[in-house]
């Protein structure tokens, strides 16, 4: 049973979304401000956490950042219907997908499972040893996915799942164009819609990562109105 952290301050959310995942399987920890989340994830990691953005105490953007400094565990943002803004800075800051209020329960709830599927595909820590014939090198660049680990001229970098996911598809062929639509079959679920916003988010912040470990990254190129590929350097 997955425990997902629902953060949110409109307690009608807060009662209807925990109904609908309870029934659904899911062991749910409800909060009604990211300060008290915070409490708790230092005491117990859920598995996924939904948050809204707009709260008072700590709102969802500084939950995320706190939360990105110690776990890699996948975020739903809820963000508020006309707001684009949130919702690029929120992936850029490395949530891994969003929903826009009002929202469909059961839209939520595919995306749930898809990023658990997802976390469960990269982050398979049950054999214990490293598995060579599993970890990719593409020049400076090395990737474990059984330890959802990546490397950059041998330093660490931390990725979310689904920034993972989209380095993995391109660097697997260096040098050939894959496409949006390409890139989100890769990273989400056919029954979950995302638009070409959404992946371009992802690849500002996996870029912004790679610099972080070498200003002079450029390995990931994007070619305007058609994708992007993976240089192998």
């Amino acid at each position: 049973m997955s425990r997902i952290a629902l953060v949110d301050d409109d307690r009608n959310i807060l009662t209807s979304v925990s109904i609908t995942l309870e029934a659904e399987g899911f062991e749910v920890e409800t909060y009604n401000d990211g300060q008290s989340a915070l409490d708790a994830f230092t005491r117990r990691m859920p598995e996924l956490g939904v948050f809204d953005i707009k709260m008072p105490r700590m709102d969802g953007m500084d939950l995320l950042q706190r939360v990105r400094q110690k776990s890699r565990m996948p975020v739903i943002f809820l963000t508020s219907k006309d707001d684009e803004i949130d919702e690029v800075l929120g992936l850029r800051m490395g949530a891994d997908d969003y929903v826009k209020k009002p929202f469909s329960q059961r839209l939520l709830v595919e995306r749930i499972r898809a990023l658990l599927r997802r976390q469960q595909a990269v982050a398979n820590h049950e054999a214990g040893d490293i598995d060579e014939s599993k970890v990719m090198v593409r020049g400076n660049l090395t990737m474990d996915p059984l330890r959802h680990a990546v490397s950059w001229k041998g330093e660490d970098v931390a990725l979310t799942v689904t920034e993972f996911l989209l380095l993995q598809a391109l660097a697997q062929r260096p040098g050939f164009v894959k496409s949006r639509d390409q890139l989100m079959d890769v990273a989400y679920d056919d029954q979950v819609y995302v638009d070409d916003r959404t992946i371009d988010s992802h690849i500002k912040r996996l870029r912004k990562k790679m610099r972080s470990v070498d200003e002079n990254f450029t390995a990931i190129e994007t070619l305007y109105g058609i994708g992007y590929k993976y240089n192998e350097e």
